[in-house]
């Protein structure tokens, strides 16, 4: 997540990664399967591959990556946030109190068709390796990765980032602009997230969230020069988790388009 301002300091990453834990039958869990789904799909289908993927608004989680590091050979992971910086490195460098990721990867191998003894295991290892960088972004600079340049990505990935770091549509689509820069022409984006909601939980702190539909991300997307490839919307579990408004999951897929 990319938190500003004073919530940067209210954001409990562990917190929030109680969202991911499977078994529990929560919102986090059902975006989590949602999104574990597309990300196989699209990463696994051959199209989206090349040599660097950078990740915007990374938080303190990995489950983005785990079909990912199939397909690259390098990821770039960022966040605001130091806090969700050293919970990343935290599992990186596979220190004790780690957020145990294990049920995700396993689901994410069978996923991939993957069933075999061991295949998790060789999985996280992969990603430890393929993950080079954890580095500081900011989504409303020109150059989110202030002072760093870096060369255009083949990929660039973000989830429920760009809603939550921005308060108005305008400034999102600033933003948009603004990551955009990060990839090559004919690169591709996948953004994912939620659309219709006003706030979500993190523990006992409640967050604002910007107000997305699917007509504007369309519009935004198009006038940043993205085609839009794959724009799937699913409406959410009726369940009585009340931890976020959301009224639908999205998953957009959409390429760069080539300078004239």
């Amino acid at each position: 997540m990319c938190r500003l301002g004073a919530s940067t300091r209210a954001f409990d990453p562990k917190a929030y990664l109680g969202y991911f834990k499977f078994g529990e039958d929560t919102l986090g869990v059902e975006y989590l399967n949602f999104s574990l789904k597309h990300y196989c799909k699209t990463f696994t289908s051959g199209v989206v591959k090349g040599d660097t993927l950078i990740d915007i608004g990374s938080g303190p989680t990995i489950h983005q990556f785990l079909s990912a590091c199939e397909s690259f050979k390098e990821i770039i992971a960022s966040d605001y946030t130091y806090r969700n910086h050293q919970e990343l490195e935290k599992w990186l460098k596979n220190e004790p109190g780690a957020f145990d990721w294990t049920p995700v990867v396993k689901y994410v191998c069978e996923l991939e068709g993957n069933r075999q003894r061991g295949k998790e295991a060789e999985k996280v290892a992969k990603l430890r390796k393929t993950i080079k960088q954890v580095l500081k972004c900011d989504v409303h600079q020109s150059n989110p990765m202030e002072p760093i340049v870096l060369p255009p990505a083949d990929c660039l990935v973000s989830s429920l980032c760009l809603e939550s770091a921005c308060k108005v549509l305008t400034t999102y689509c600033i933003a948009l602009k603004n990551i955009s820069s990060l990839l090559k022409p004919g690169g591709r984006l996948v953004l994912s997230g939620v659309l219709g909601c006003n706030f979500y939980m993190v523990g006992p702190k409640r967050f604002s969230c910007l107000v997305l539909g699917e007509e504007f991300l369309r519009e935004a997307l198009s006038d940043t020069g993205f085609i839009i490839q794959e724009f799937e919307v699913l409406v959410r579990d009726d369940n009585i988790d009340d931890s976020s408004d959301f009224s639908e999951k999205f998953f957009i897929l959409a390429r760069k388009e080539e300078a004239i």
